[in-house]
């Protein structure tokens, strides 16, 4: 699946973003971001032991929201290149939000000097009940010059907005 850049925030570093979704087994759950471009231009700090860590968005990083379908609530979680991450659970749009513990998921980065491929194993258990669900991708992109960029697989019209209902065009597999 492709992510598009929101069109008020372009990105000089990155030519495209990618995410391929796949379900290994009914409580696995395997994101692959691969981001090419001139990596060496990207703010992606240092490796780290994987820590649940608030405020990875105001940076590059990762992410997925997952909504049952026909619910109100959904789950985001954010991926580190660093390995770093963090899970939230919100009851309604941007509302009621809380921390959610789940098992720590296993991120591996491989970093070229033109591409960057962040793989992301999860176990469903902790984070949905059994059933269909929509899911949104995105990614926000720092290069080192501080400017930043909002990719998602849709954007709702305005500002750069994950949360909104209109990027929520995929269907988890089955």
């Amino acid at each position: 699946m492709k992510l598009t850049p929101h069109p008020d925030f372009p990105c000089a570093a990155m030519a495209a973003i990618d995410v391929e979704v796949a379900r290994p087994s009914p409580q696995a759950l395997v994101l692959t971001y691969l981001a090419r471009g001139r990596v060496a231009d990207l703010a992606l700090g240092p490796p780290a032991a994987p820590l649940f860590t608030d405020g990875l968005w105001r940076t590059t990083c990762f992410e997925a929201f997952l909504k049952p379908e026909g619910g109100e609530g959904y789950v985001e979680l954010n991926f580190a290149p660093s390995g770093h991450w963090a899970a939230y659970r919100f009851g309604s749009y941007r509302e009621g939000m809380a921390p959610l513990t789940i098992a720590t998921p296993r991120i591996d980065l491989l970093r070229g000097e033109a591409a960057i491929a962040l793989d992301v194993t999860l176990d469903l258990a902790d984070l949905l009940p059994p059933g269909p669900c929509r899911l949104a991708l995105s990614a926000v992109i720092e290069e080192k010059s501080g400017a930043k960029s909002y990719w998602a697989l849709a954007h709702p019209e305005g500002r750069p907005d994950f949360h909104h209902d209109a990027g929520f065009v995929a269907r988890l597999p089955p």
